[in-house]
């Protein structure tokens, strides 16, 4: 059985495949090891190749859920994605950055999808830029009030 952690990594990846569009993801590869220049190896959670199929993006997923990323941690990623090549990165988690943690992301071209914390391959509500992607596997009615804008999207069945 996975533990809490396990499971958010699998529907972290799962998620960013549905979402991918938004970020410039074309195909979401599972954990795997890199060598870095520096002659090291880097497991890394997973692995996004964008759209073009030349470059790739480092993704990290921390389902951190009583305190934010800090700034060490985006820049021990922000390290990894120089050493193994990667043209940018992914950071999953359930809490907004914090302060430091985003201004390092910014700078060395990390992006940051807020994905809450108890979500599924196929039920979830995530976050990037603003723009909320909510994963249904059923729907029996979904009310909207206020200004709120949504994108639903209709992952794999889990009854199939």
């Amino acid at each position: 059985m996975n533990t809490p952690w396990q499971a958010y990594e699998g529907a972290a990846r799962s998620v960013l495949q549905q979402i991918g569009s938004a970020l410039g993801i074309g195909v979401v590869e599972g954990k795997q090891t890199l060598d870095g220049k520096s002659g090291t190896q880097w497991e890394i959670d997973a692995k996004a190749i964008q759209e073009h199929g030349e470059n790739f993006l480092v993704v990290e997923v921390r389902r951190y859920t009583t305190s934010s990323l800090k700034q060490e941690d985006v820049a021990a990623l922000a390290f990894r994605i120089g050493d193994v090549g990667a043209v940018g990165g992914v950071v999953v988690s359930p809490l907004p950055l914090q302060r430091g943690a985003e201004l390092v992301a910014k700078s060395a071209g990390i992006e940051h999808v807020r994905l809450s914390a108890d979500s599924t391959a196929t039920d979830y509500l995530a976050e990037y830029m603003g723009r909320r992607f909510i994963g249904v596997s059923a729907i029996e009615s979904v009310t909207l009030s206020d200004s709120a804008d949504a994108v639903v999207v209709r992952g794999p069945r889990s009854d199939a």
